[in-house]
């Protein structure tokens, strides 16, 4: 099963490097970008290494391509430990594939899409070398479109992902941050709303936020329920003549979405 939760550690906090590895979350991303000031990126760099050297294991996201810092956060793309790594303002294929020559096997990229730029490129995005899906960086896309609120407003980036993720047949991709952080309706709304768009996965910043991403990605109660029983029909039917549950008629897409739901269900 594809991961769900995905927590961002500010790399210059090393203390909470095996805090946020206790905390369930499916991946650890040891930040270098937004959550360190300039002045910090050297002692978080090193901090980073230390602790993957020593035993630790965890994604770690650099700073971007254009910027001063990417160079030396490349020096940590070969250290024991490392999983993977984010590369945030993602935008051109020519920018990842670039990244995936110096990224050694079997470690894959996650690119956080968070520019008008980025969403519009998003197919060729996700079919770039070594990207195991796509992330969607909101805030930062409606700081760069002007586009305020985050629900409908952001529905046409949120489809393009998905549709760009389904097209280049890789992961189902992963939504932003909830900021509320502690508002825990605002976040099951926004997982099931994810969840519901089509997105695997949501990136977060706090550990409080990583059990109900885990739960709220996977099928509910009631779906597990329908999906058992239209197996059940299928399999009494043995496949001859026209089936249907309770009045709607169950075809072949029918049944691979109940196929999923339960195999998703299963891995969990």
């Amino acid at each position: 099963m594809s991961a769900r939760s995905y927590l961002f550690v500010p790399g210059d906090r090393p203390e909470r490097f095996d805090k946020a590895c206790a905390s369930g979350t499916d991946v650890v991303i040891l930040d270098l970008e937004d959550a360190v000031t300039p002045e910090r990126k050297g002692e978080a760099r090193e901090a980073i290494r230390d602790w993957l050297t020593q035993g630790g294991r965890g994604w770690v996201r650099l700073n971007g391509t254009d910027t001063a810092w990417y160079e030396d956060d490349c020096s940590l793309l070969n250290t024991p430990g490392l999983l993977g790594v984010s590369l945030p303002k993602a935008e051109t294929a020519e920018q990842l594939s670039r990244l995936a020559e110096r990224l050694p096997e079997p470690l894959r990229i996650l690119p956080i899409v968070e520019t008008a730029r980025g969403i519009w490129n998003a197919g060729e995005l996700a079919a770039a070398p070594k990207v195991e899906r796509l992330a969607f960086g909101s805030v930062d896309f409606q700081v760069d479109t002007g586009i305020v609120g985050d629900a409908h407003e952001l529905l046409y980036a949120r489809s393009r992902l998905v549709l760009a993720s389904a097209m280049a047949r890789i992961a189902a991709p992963v939504d932003g941050v909830t900021v509320q952080l502690d508002d825990l309706a605002r976040l099951e709304a926004d997982v099931l709303d994810a969840r519901r768009m089509g997105f695997g996965g949501k990136l977060c910043v706090h550990p409080r936020q990583v059990q109900p991403i885990n739960q709220g990605l996977l099928p509910a109660a009631e779906e597990v329920t329908w999906a058992s029983e239209v197996m059940a029909i299928v399999e009494a039917h043995e496949g001859v003549g026209a089936i249907s549950l309770n009045g709607k008629l169950i075809d072949l897409p029918v049944i691979l979405r109940a196929r999923r739901i339960l195999d998703s269900a299963a891995a969990a």
